[in-house]
């Protein structure tokens, strides 16, 4: 990890007639498969070289949790600005920037797409779309729901069981070379399939029991996209009130390998064979126990426990996606 000497880097352009929103570039040099801070400053400077009222700063985070602490604070310290934080990495920097700005009325949230995965911002645009600086800045505000955990929080999915032990895989490979960085996660998949297709779980859904076995993996959504390359709950909506929750029982490895092609595409929603195979329906409050300490993967951030509750906050922040990217 480099070492900035000042973690925060002020590029405020003094003007007469200042911007009504403060942009704060919130870089993890540690996303992705490389550093991305030059890169973030150098498209920044960019904009801000032909806008001499582009009110902004650029903080260089710097530890696990760093952004969460940083923006609220930021907030705190400005509850008279409207405030928009771009998270410069992957789902976990924007999960830590979304963890601090919960309950802050006045402050919004975007991406600038720097990590391995990024799977929240395919609901609404392309990697390509989130990395113009100029179209995020003039970009469409939608009000998004957020799942609590505890006093942690998800944007995009919670997953458990195999899944989760995929994704714990893939962070210790994401920056390998070949079998790290956008294929991670499928490097995940090939070595869980040996070891981690079993996994028991009790789950309650609003109060009602929903499911209490052994399963394959079981997701909580309100983003559509998992590891990267997987539409793992293809009818979700981000702004309804409503998580996915789609669970697959235990199954043989021969089905497992037949569904993966599916699960990529997000078809095996409409497959009658694959629907045999899993549980599926919306709720606002779900319980997790199992009697052994299990994973609990939150945006690609793992957190291990016996018990969890997980609950969805309708329109918790605001979310914002690139100019003409409108749903």
């Amino acid at each position: 990890m480099e070492q900035n000497t000042t973690q925060e880097i002020n590029t405020q352009h003094s003007s007469s007639a200042a911007m009504p929103i403060r942009h704060i570039f919130i870089i993890n040099p540690c996303a992705g498969k490389q550093n991305c801070t030059s890169a973030v400053t150098s498209k920044v400077a960019q904009y801000a070289a032909s806008h001499p009222d582009f009110d902004h700063l650029i903080y260089v985070t710097q530890a696990p949790g760093d952004a969460t602490q940083y923006v609220r604070r930021f907030c705190e310290q400005h509850p008279d600005e409207t405030l928009r934080f771009y998270a410069c990495g992957g789902d976990g920097t924007l999960n830590e920037v979304v963890s601090g700005l919960v309950g802050q009325p006045n402050a919004q949230v975007t991406v600038v797409a720097s990590g391995s995965g990024n799977d929240y911002i395919k609901y609404y645009a392309t990697h390509a779309d989130f990395n113009d600086i100029a179209r995020l800045v003039e970009g469409t505000p939608h009000p998004v729901d957020v799942m609590k955990i505890g006093d942690r929080y998800s944007i995009n999915v919670c997953n458990l069981g195999f899944d989760a032990m995929v994704c714990k895989t893939g962070n210790d490979l994401r920056r390998k070379p070949i079998i790290g960085g956008k294929h991670a996660y499928t490097s995940g998949i090939i070595k869980c399939i040996f070891t981690s297709r079993s996994n028991y779980v009790r789950m309650s859904v609003d109060g009602e029991l929903f499911y209490d076995g052994y399963m394959l993996l079981c997701t909580l959504s309100n983003g559509q996209y998992v590891g990267g390359n997987y539409k793992c709950a293809p009818l979700s909506k981000n702004d309804d009130g409503l998580l996915e929750v789609s669970l697959f029982r235990r199954m043989s490895l021969l089905k497992f390998i037949r569904l993966i092609d599916d699960y990529s595409k997000g078809t095996h929603i409409n497959r009658p064979e694959v629907k045999r195979l899993m549980k599926y329906r919306q709720g606002t409050t779900v319980e997790l126990a199992s009697n052994e300490p299990f994973y609990l993967c939150i945006d690609g951030e793992m957190i291990l426990g016996t018990h969890f509750r997980v609950q969805n906050l309708r329109h918790a922040v605001t979310f914002i996606s690139p100019q003409n990217n409108e749903l």
